[in-house]
């Protein structure tokens, strides 16, 4: 076994699928148009990296019609978070500028001294932090 992939859910499948594009430099591998009677939003975009030397094979974001975003940092009663991506940066200052002109937001709480919250469009968290990136 192996896991190909992570999915995450968000309102607009293919704004989010290119943000993260914009981000990592990944390219669109599939796409889902919305099916026959759901909205326009529906569907899903699978991407790749342009490697395997990535860690990670593959990012999917897909349609999720009552899609609310996690509350950060988490609170009793708020959407929780489900997952998060790490990313690893060789600069952490030039990796959260480059992450705020591709579209995300520097989360207020940061709990730790390395790495950086961000805040993707759809209101995912991710991280960044220092670390080899091959």
């Amino acid at each position: 076994m192996r896991v190909s992939t992570v999915v995450i859910g968000a309102p607009d499948p293919r704004l989010l699928a290119a943000f993260y594009q914009r981000l990592l430099g990944w390219q669109v591998e599939a796409e889902a148009s919305a099916r026959p009677g759901f909205p326009v939003e529906d569907g899903w975009v699978m991407l790749r990296p342009p490697s395997d030397r990535e860690g990670l094979r593959g990012l999917a974001i897909q349609w999720e019609p009552d899609y609310q975003p996690p509350v950060w940092p988490p609170r009793p009663g708020e959407p929780q978070m489900m997952m998060h991506v790490d990313v690893a940066v060789e600069d952490l200052d030039g990796a959260v500028a480059w992450a705020v002109k591709a579209g995300a937001k520097l989360a207020e709480h940061q709990p730790q001294q390395h790495v950086r919250v961000m805040i993707d469009p759809a209101g995912h968290p991710f991280d960044l932090f220092a670390g080899p990136v091959e």
